[in-house]
């Protein structure tokens, strides 16, 4: 009868690797999550080439890998040994043309697994490949990614109510434009997952990418968004998040820093003046140093190392964690 048990929960794990729909499957601590039904997500049937991963790094000890040309997006799940409910998705930095995979991904799973929050790292699909619709497709990613998370709450010990989404740089733009536009119809529905609500409960975002105004983008982002960077007014405005916020875009923590020479600090603060117009609960830090792409900080010996003690602070006065 072992064998019989065993051959079930395999089975059962993978329908879920296949995009369907599980049972009372739990979640796997390091389980990949195949977000999509078949070979390549909607709208990437086409394209040519599949999920890369490089090291940057020279040192053996020490990872900096990235992924790129991403047809297949994933969720790696990172399981407290005690969850509370709440649960993040991540969505790491690269300017729209890279995924970071160490940096602003794993070592955000070290900080809030012991704090009882399941993570889930978004490997999302990037503007700069040649997608069909390839403005939308990490919106349709992220979109999916809280779909799917909500939809398993009950067996993964998850809070449907406690959901949230938190993005570094571009990953910033691709967590804003869910909190701001999860309701869009940006791709067809394939399954039951669908049903679920895209809207994140909270967002975390660090030193974000928000607006594709002139005066306000990150050219390089803006670039991959748009061939050569040229994009109309319309389109500028529609992928500007701070110009979407309504009274229903969820509570929002902002970190960066004020001597950011890539990411302007006026997107974090055009995000947080959006949301304080329209009466929603949010904190921004804007710290004395500590440039771009600082992830949590811990590498500075400054003020910025502190921001995840804020963090803390923020989710615990939401109740999201103790």
């Amino acid at each position: 009868m072992q064998w019989k048990k065993l051959l079930t929960i395999s089975l059962m794990v993978g329908i879920l690797g296949a995009g369907g729909i599980v049972g009372a499957a739990p979640l796997q601590d390091g389980e990949s999550i195949q977000m999509w039904p078949g070979d390549k997500a909607p709208g990437s049937e086409h394209v040519d080439f599949h999920n890369t991963i490089t090291e940057r790094s020279q040192d053996p000890a020490h990872h900096d890998r990235i992924m790129t040309n991403i047809d297949k997006p994933q969720l790696i799940a990172h399981v407290p040994a005690n969850p509370n409910g709440t649960a993040i998705i991540v969505g790491p930095g690269g300017g729209y043309a890279r995924v970071v995979m160490d940096k602003e991904s794993d070592e955000v799973a070290d900080w809030l697994n012991p704090k009882g929050v399941t993570v889930f790292i978004l490997r999302y699909r990037l503007p700069s490949n040649m997608h069909k619709n390839r403005q939308d497709v990490s919106l349709e990613d992220g979109q999916r990614a809280m779909r799917i998370v909500r939809s398993h709450a009950k067996e993964w010990n998850i809070d449907p109510d406690k959901i949230g989404i938190m993005g570094f740089s571009a990953g910033g733009h691709m967590a804003s434009s869910v909190s701001t536009n999860y309701d869009r119809q940006v791709y067809k529905l394939v399954d039951a997952q669908d049903k679920a609500s895209a809207r994140p409960d909270f967002s975390i975002l660090g030193y974000p990418v928000i607006s594709m105004l002139p005066e306000y983008a990150h050219q390089g982002t803006k670039k991959r968004m748009f061939t050569n960077g040229q994009a109309s007014q319309a389109d500028e405005q529609k992928y500007s998040s701070e110009l979407h916020v309504t009274d229903q875009t969820p509570p929002a923590f902002i970190v960066c820093a004020a001597d950011d020479d890539v990411v302007p600090p006026i997107n974090s603060i055009r995000y947080f003046q959006a949301l304080r117009q329209h009466g929603i609960q949010a904190e921004l830090h804007i710290y004395r140093e500590g440039g771009h792409g600082f992830g949590l900080g811990h590498k500075l010996d400054t003020s910025t190392n502190d921001w995840t003690h804020d963090c803390e602070g923020w989710l615990r006065d939401l109740g999201l964690i103790q």
